[in-house]
Order: C-alpha cells, then structure tokens, then sequence
C-alpha cells in the first residue's frame, strides 16, 4: 500500500506544481509586464502581478542618481592636480604630468590649466568604489556614472585611459621641459659662480678689516665676597 501511496502523492504534487505554472504563464499572457521602476519608487513593491524578469541587457532597472559605479574624467577640465591618485586607497589611478612654459587653457570653473596630462589611467579592476577621488576634486571633472556593468573577457580592458595626447606629443613635451629644466639650472649655477667669484689679495687687504685677535684662555669670573661687619657691643 504504501509503494501506491507514494505514487498517488508524487502525482498530487506534480499536478499542483502544473496548475501553479499554468496559472502565472495564464496571467503572463493575458496581463501587461510590470514596469521597469526602480527601488526608490512608491509603486515599486506594489507590483504583484504580470512578467518580472528583465530582458537584459535589453532592458535595465534604473540605477539611483547617487550610486557609485564606472568612473570618468573630463579630460578638458582636468588640471592634473594629482589630487584623486593621492587619496585613493587602493592606487588604482595613475597620473603623468608635464609641466608647460604658460597656461595652456582653462577649466569650466576658470582654473587656469598648467600642466599637461600625459598619463591618467583608471584600473577600474582595482577600484573601491568609495568616491574619495570625486569629492577631493578641485574642478569636480572625476565624477561616477550610472554605468554599472563594465565587464570584459581580459582584465586588462579594465583600465581606462583619459589622456588624449599621443606619444609622439608625450615626447615632445617632455623634450621641452627637460631642456627649460636645464637652462634654468644653468642660470642658477651661474648666477651661483657669480655672486661667489674669489677675491684677489689686494682686495682683500683693502676691503676686509683686519680681525681682532680673540684672547686663547678666557678670563675667570672671581665673585668677592661682602665684608663681614663687626659684632655689636652689649
């Protein structure tokens, strides 16, 4: 009795486990989806009928305004303060400056631009996501985006590169500052040899005053003791 009993069971459960599917996909058909809404809607967890899942990456839950996600800078109003790579705790950005002879723009806020940014790399691989870059930005050009799926197949493709300038522009520009670097050297070191340039005996016998000689044995303090004065009579 009780093989048969087991199979009478196994039959019930299936059919109620038919019914249960049957009756969503009925409502699937019959019913609109729900909508794509995101957590922080009113409606969000009153949607209790039709088609939940989503067809990604067709479609996409909105993400909130202030999420932390894919990081970005706007290259042109970046004045490579060398700010974010400092905080960030996990050193996941890398920054190459070269100096310029004069400003060589202007960020939206009117800082004055003076450096150029040969390198500035983002390992997104490495990357915390605690936002400290974004708010120690000076012209607020690092910012996180809503861009939350970034994932590739080598993780190399992980990092990001900002920096517009090629190679051939990176080597010139280095050129010139090492060559600024080396003429302002020069005209320390010569300015340095000028102001130190040795005197000749005779002008140093005009000019110098001759020195007083100082004593070899410095004399000894002696302290004197008060007279004693006499005992009164009685």
């Amino acid at each position: 009795m009780s093989y048969f009993q087991n199979i009478l069971t196994a039959a019930r459960t299936l059919w109620q486990g038919i019914h249960l599917t049957g009756k969503h996909l009925r409502d699937a058909i019959r019913k609109p989806r729900q909508g794509t809404l995101p957590v922080s809607d009113a409606q969000y967890f009153h949607q209790e009928q039709g088609i939940v899942t989503l067809q990604y990456p067709k479609e996409q839950l909105p993400v909130p305004d202030n999420g932390r996600y894919k990081l970005h800078n706007e290259i042109e109003d970046c004045i490579v303060c060398d700010k974010c790579a400092k905080i960030c705790p996990v050193n996941c950005i890398e920054i190459e400056a070269i100096k310029a002879s004069e400003p060589i723009g202007t960020a939206s806020d009117g800082t004055p631009i003076r450096l150029y940014a040969a390198k500035f790399d983002i390992d997104m691989a490495k990357c915390c996501f605690c936002g400290l870059c974004t708010t120690v930005c000076p012209t607020e050009c690092l910012t996180m985006t809503p861009e939350y799926d970034f994932s590739v197949f080598n993780l190399e493709e992980m990092n990001f590169k900002f920096s517009k300038m090629s190679e051939e522009e990176v080597a010139l520009r280095r050129a010139e500052a090492a060559e600024r670097e080396a003429a302002k050297a020069a005209a320390k070191q010569s300015a340095a040899t000028a102001t130190a340039e040795p005197k000749t005996a005779e002008t140093a016998a005009e000019g110098s005053p001759t020195p007083a000689p100082k004593p070899a044995v410095k004399p000894k303090l002696v302290m004197k003791k008060p007279p004693v004065p006499p005992p009164a009579e009685q």
